[in-house]
């Protein structure tokens, strides 16, 4: 069944992936991006693809540009099926290296963008009674890793407020909640993490540098390994778009779950967490 979506950070990489991939399923595909002159490289990808993508501005730090945006799609189709919340960005330094204006833009970025678009769609998910929202988080969100506390901050911020919306909404109206949590992706995400950092100062020589360089130098030992296409990865959220009941959370790679499987090895999708939960503060099954 064809549905309505709405996908932030459209511009690159996964962006770009996501809207393909899921016009090409049928759906009509509302393409969000800060910059809409920087739409180039999707619609090249549209074309290519034989879709077609409304494509439409939306800046995840802006309250009102984004409720413009959603008040534009409400017009034309009536309704909000989907909302993958994709925009986000990387950061790389020790908390003692970030600058308090870094931190306020990651975390403004990746998690309040997050929390931003949802507000805005869930009154028509909810009067609807349906909907389906996912947030594109990382492993990140569940395990903290070297000189991107920060940024692992930020997603796990993510990836409690799902996990919460999911426990109460989700049941009472009818929505979906689902945090994805790839591994490495192979875009230009992590080349604009680089040009942050050397805009910002570069690799400061101090005592963090031996511990960065190595951090540096077993990323790159593991070579592709730990990385999946955007396409890879959105092959995986499209099957959990059609999924009449989806996890609550989800990696995409065996790699991801490798990773993650400490923390996630007793319940992969998180609905027996969910169940706990509904139990013991709401007194549901």
């Amino acid at each position: 069944m064809s549905k309505t979506v709405l996908i932030t950070g459209s511009s690159a990489g996964l962006g770009i992936a996501l809207s393909v991939g899921a016009a090409a399923a049928g759906h009509r595909v509302f393409a969000t991006m800060r910059d809409t002159s920087k739409r180039a490289a999707l619609d090249h990808a549209a074309q290519r693809a034989g879709v077609q993508i409304d494509v439409i501005a939306l800046d995840v730090q802006d309250a009102a540009s984004i409720q413009s945006a959603v008040d534009q799609i409400i017009a034309e189709t009536g309704q909000i099926d989907v909302l993958i919340n994709n925009a986000g960005a990387g950061f790389v330094r020790s908390t003692e290296q970030a600058d308090e204006k870094d931190i306020d833009w990651v975390m403004d970025v990746n998690f309040m963008g997050v929390v931003r678009c949802t507000k805005a769609v869930l009154p028509h998910m909810r009067k609807a009674r349906a909907g389906h929202i996912i947030n594109i988080s990382s492993v990140g969100g569940l395990v903290g890793q070297p000189f991107n506390e920060i940024y692992c901050a930020a997603k796990f911020a993510v990836e409690g407020y799902t996990e919460a919306l999911a426990c109460y909404v989700g049941p009472a109206f009818g929505i979906d909640f689902t945090v994805v949590e790839p591994g490495g992706i192979k875009t230009e995400f992590a080349s604009r993490v680089l040009k942050h950092v050397e805009a910002t100062g570069g690799m400061l020589e101090d005592e963090y540098l031996p511990i960065l360089q190595q951090y540096i130098g077993r990323s790159q030992a593991r070579g592709d390994v730990a990385y999946q296409t955007p396409e890879e990865v959105t092959e995986v959220v499209l099957q959990c778009l059609k999924s009449e009941t989806p996890p609550i959370r989800m990696r995409t790679s065996n790699w991801a779950e490798d990773l993650c499987n400490l923390k996630t090895g007793a319940d992969p999708d998180g609905r027996k967490m969910q169940t706990k939960v509904r139990a013991d503060f709401l007194g549901a099954d």
